[in-house]
């Protein structure tokens, strides 16, 4: 098979095209190379410009894998998430419609339910919090008139990962990690609300599953990692991954909450990001449980449980200090 990975420079992608690279035609898309996988990208494109675009994506191609996506937590101006994430993929549309490219895989988000539900499935109701979960939501809608449209011969699948962590991502589970593999963890709140998450091998693995099944028609999938952890227990499985007792100093979410909020105010009157912005506070202490109740039906088994993604994770940071260190 023919495929064209659109993002695949970032951070799944890598993980991605390594099960993938063996068994099929690939060309990874991106505004850079991978460090991974240099030989098979073509650089320099940004799927906002539909002309350069066009040009990138092979006349032979598939299935497009679309992972490029505008989901840092500040993010400005807030138009960015609209721009890359709904007219991109406006763009990959025309783009397939142009070449008579059929089948997609789309990487959405669970971001598109809000914070605080009860588990929600594939078929809970969506209520986005944020410009990134309703930049996603926005995104699913184009991609579903496109099928809607004319459904002969056509695959779409929506693939929404919970929170996805492991070796090289930088994101806020990897900064959560890094706290506490250096001591320097804080607890915002009592650590009792529970968090879904994926692996990235596994949510990768999915992705690959997904492709060599071949499906047809429009499947929806949640991805998680299951059992979910409250904070405190991530906390706790991280100290056993290194081998010590993590008991880190707390404070109620209201005072972390304020003052958050405060160097949100202070920090934007002179331009600087805030690390600990009170979105991620307010993320941190949130329940973010979510459940799949369609992923069973492709006999899909990750190869990795979360604790060993857990376990992975942290010992890679480890490493990465001690390089340091020795450098």
């Amino acid at each position: 098979m023919n495929i064209c990975i659109i993002g695949g420079s970032g951070f799944i992608g890598g993980y991605l095209i390594d099960l993938i690279s063996p068994t099929h035609h690939l060309l990874n898309i991106d505004k850079v190379s991978s460090l991974k996988h240099p030989d098979l990208s073509s650089v320099g494109c940004d799927i906002t410009n539909y002309e350069k675009l066009c040009q990138s994506v092979p006349a032979e191609t598939d299935l497009i894998v679309l992972l490029a996506a505008e989901h840092r937590d500040d993010v400005s101006p807030t138009s960015r998430y609209y721009d890359v994430n709904v007219e991109g993929t406006q763009n990959v549309l025309k783009v397939m419609t142009e070449k008579n490219i059929h089948n997609i895989i789309f990487t959405s988000s669970v971001a598109v339910y809000g914070l605080n539900k009860h588990k929600p499935d594939e078929f809970s109701a969506t209520d986005p919090f944020n410009h990134y979960g309703k930049s996603k939501l926005e995104a699913e809608s184009v991609l579903r008139r496109w099928y809607d449209n004319d459904q002969n011969g056509k695959s779409l699948i929506i693939l929404r990962p919970t929170v996805v962590f492991g070796p090289g991502n930088r994101g806020n589970v990897y900064n959560l990690l890094e706290q506490i593999a250096s001591g320097k963890f804080i607890m915002i709140g009592n650590g009792n609300n529970k968090k879904s998450m994926a692996y990235v091998e596994n949510i990768a693995g999915f992705i690959a599953h997904c492709i060599n099944l071949n499906f047809k028609g429009f499947h929806l999938f949640n991805y998680i990692d299951k059992p979910d952890l409250s904070t405190k227990e991530l906390v706790e499985q991280s100290g056993l991954a290194l081998g010590t007792k993590t008991i880190p100093f707390k404070i109620p979410y209201f005072i972390g909450y304020s003052v958050a909020k405060s160097l949100d105010i202070v920090l934007g009157i002179v331009k600087k990001k805030n690390p600990i912005s009170a979105v991620r506070v307010k993320k941190f202490c949130a329940t973010t449980q979510f459940e799949s109740s369609t992923i069973h039906t492709t006999g899909y088994k990750p190869p990795f449980t979360l604790q060993k993604g857990l376990e992975i994770t942290i010992k890679s940071i480890v490493n990465e200090k001690v390089t340091k260190f020795i450098k």
